[in-house]
């Protein structure tokens, strides 16, 4: 069947392949199209609408219907259908048709939408039509339907509909037929109705998602299939899209009631996104339950504990015990198993929380900490409180009720009472659960008053690609991609981004060397190198003295940690003007903290009377030589003439000395060496007494 230009028109305007969608969701690509533009004024503003003649166009309309609808054959794009049916007054026939050939949620949806004007329907279609490889789907669609007349009842009316189906197909009532418990467009459907009810976090939500996602997951019978393993996919993407606590949980509990072996293998590479994304989403992920477990298991007691490092510990009374008693293995294997996969995800919801809590340290506006009252990782944190209009008391665990609260930054504090914190913090020996009291702060440099605009305070750094996308990307970053399969179309060249509070966004570039093609014989990049970092408020450069000093700070400790950990500089075995410059030169922020940290710490060990610090080393006096110990890169001179001593790993005989924090290794690491060459005439290892001999 060929279309009338009219008809064809109307057409790809409604499936979005005539323009851009560039006014969604004010006006759809139906109005700009094919309706008038009209100036409307309403007081002192004046706006441009269009209007469309429904009159001119229902001949094309009904055109349009026929053609999408051809009998004998079940309707596609449906949506299209709706549009079409609106402009030439064919509700009722369309409605009638679709109820036949379409399932009950299907029509359910279809009825919502039939109650809207043409145009919702006309946004709706473009918003939902399928899109090519390269383009991005609309933004805010999600947020959209949350706002649109009946859409949320429906949501929830639909996902009710899904769960009594998968419940009558256990009982029996409905016959099971592996993966057929839903259509594909039902699967679409429901998607979107849990992305909806995530998005707004609605309460009915939690038990019916649990009670569905336990149906889906498992057969009625014996059998490995599942009822519907594409809906189940489609909810945990939803899931990434909107976590919540709660949804995750229903999720690990689907994955371990399925018996089908691939699914809990997809499953697990989704949670880690999943995981990443709830630390971002800091309206909610505070709800995150504290993993606390006191279980008994036969005449033992099973223990999670989530002070410090999460551990799975096994009691005997009030004697503990170093390993799994033999008669709970051999009694109650089963559980055994089921405790240790439950430590391992308490681990990584504490990861999470420790992430959220990063995260929303620095933000515009405090979190909801409050839900984190009783919580015992609280107790190990900083906290102000505005006790009076303006005024904020910086205290020790969440003591202070029905008053303002923000985690404490010292950024904001005086250079006393960070050192005051950090006493605290190191006296009582507090595992915080991220690196707050000795948390660097990165102030504004007279080089970047002089650039103004941009930072290089981290450029020329070469680093280890793979590694420094990984780590940037866990951070938040994105669009650091590098290659050398079209140097001239640019992909030698990319910039990251991340997007930070107040509507600014900070951006890194790098590139590759030109010796970088040779290196990797065209394979993957193995090392980049970094540039400057600029902040944006939408794509205007924002002047770096008009940052607010803490996203500032923030934004640049992300560069310091990047450079701290995958710099080649780090390589014991380096060498070259970079390696030598990094190896041995100025201590970057949070080298100075582990500097601080270490000064602390080296006074209560029994090596204290051999060492010394300097500006950027610490020096060790042993009884063959004496060493310096580089701040940064833990790499280590000899003196007296300064020659290169290569340790490439060290034992730990610090085991048991409270470490404040380990970001990257490298506190743990100098301890180490320093343990090591304090008793050189010990050491056994011929390629490091080659070196200190020579």
């Amino acid at each position: 069947m060929h279309l009338s230009p009219l008809a064809q028109r109307l057409l790809d305007l409604i499936n979005g392949t005539a323009n851009d969608p560039t006014y969604w969701p004010d006006v759809s690509q139906l109005s700009t199209g094919l309706g008038a533009s009209v100036r409307a004024g309403d007081g002192g503003s004046i706006s441009e609408q269009y209007v469309v003649d429904g009159q001119r166009l229902a001949v094309a309309a009904r055109e349009l219907v026929g053609f999408l609808m051809p009998d004998g054959k079940r309707p596609y794009e449906p949506f299209s259908v709706l549009v079409a049916a609106g402009l030439a007054g064919m509700g009722a026939e369309v409605s009638a048709r679709l109820t036949e050939e379409r399932g009950p949620i299907a029509v359910a949806e279809m009825e919502v939408l039939l109650g809207w004007d043409v145009e919702r329907r006309a946004l709706v279609a473009e918003a939902m039509r399928e899109r090519s490889d390269h383009a991005a789907p609309l933004p805010g669609v999600i947020e959209w339907l949350s706002g649109q007349p009946g859409y949320l009842d429906f949501a929830r009316t639909a996902l009710e509909a899904a769960e009594a189906r998968v419940a009558a197909i256990h009982a029996g009532e409905i016959p099971y037929r592996a993966e057929k418990a839903f259509e594909d467009g039902e699967k679409a459907i429901l998607g979107r109705a849990v992305r909806l009810a995530l998005f707004r976090d609605e309460p009915w939500l939690p038990e019916l998602l649990d009670r569905l996602l336990r149906g889906i997951a498992v057969a009625p019978t014996q059998a490995k299939t599942l009822p519907s393993q594409g809906l189940l996919f489609e909810i945990a993407r939803a899931v990434q899209a909107y976590p919540t606590p709660e949804a995750i949980s229903a999720l690990r509990a689907a994955r371990q009631a399925t018996r089908h072996a691939g699914v809990p293998k997809q499953l697990d590479r989704m949670f880690k996104r999943i995981e990443a994304a709830l630390a971002n989403r800091l309206e909610v992920a505070f709800r995150i339950p504290d993993g606390r477990v006191r279980q008994a298991v036969g005449e033992h007691t099973a223990v999670i504990s989530t002070d410090g490092k999460v551990e799975l510990s096994w009691w005997h009374g009030d004697k503990k015990l170093k390993a799994v008693p033999a008669a709970v293995r051999r009694e109650h294997p089963d559980e055994v198993k089921r405790l240790r996969e439950l430590a391992k995800q308490t681990a990584q919801q504490q990861a999470t929380l420790s992430r959220a809590l990063e995260a929303g340290c620095a933000g515009e506006t405090a979190p909801p900490y409050r839900q984190l009252e009783g919580h015992p990782v609280t107790d190990r944190l900083i906290w102000e409180f505005e006790v009076s209009p303006g005024v904020w008391r910086s205290e020790l665990g969440l003591t202070v009720p029905d008053v303002p609260v923000r985690l404490w930054h010292p950024a904001r504090a005086s250079l006393e009472e960070v050192r005051a914190w950090r006493e605290v913090v190191q006296g009582k020996e507090l595992r915080q659960p991220y690196k707050q009291a000795f948390r660097e702060v990165y102030l504004l440099t007279p080089a970047e008053e002089e650039t103004r605009d941009h930072s290089r305070r981290f450029s020329d750094h070469l680093l280890r690609y793979g590694q420094a996308k990984a780590l940037l990307t866990d951070r938040g970053w994105t669009g650091m991609t590098l290659g050398h399969w079209d140097w001239s179309g640019g992909s030698a060249e990319c910039t990251a981004a991340k997007k930070l509070p107040g509507g600014l966004t900070v951006t890194w570039d790098f590139h590759l060397d030109e010796g970088s093609a040779e290196r990797d014989n065209v394979g993957p990049v193995s090392i980049c190198v970094s540039g400057d970092i600029r902040f944006l408020a939408g794509i205007s450069p924002v002047p770096l003295a008009e940052i607010p000093p803490l996203v500032l700070s923030e934004a640049l400790r992300d560069a310091d940690l990047a450079v701290g950990v995958t710099s080649t500089g780090l390589d014991p075995n380096g060498h070259g003007d970079y390696w030598q410059s990094y190896s041995f030169g100025d201590l970057a922020e949070s080298a100075q903290v582990r500097r601080d940290a270490l000064s602390r710490l080296i006074g209560r060990t029994a090596i204290a009377d051999r060492c010394t610090m300097t500006d950027r080393f610490l020096v060790v006096r042993g009884d063959l030589r004496t060493y310096k110990i580089h701040l940064g890169s833990a790499n280590i001179l000899m003196e007296p003439n300064d020659a290169y001593l290569c340790i490439v790993s060290a034992r730990d005989p610090h085991a048991g000395l409270f470490l404040p924090f380990e970001e990257d290794g490298r506190l743990a690491l100098i301890l180490s060496k320093a343990f090591l060459l304090a008793n050189d005439t010990a050491i056994t290892d011929p390629s490091i007494t080659r070196q200190i001999r020579a």
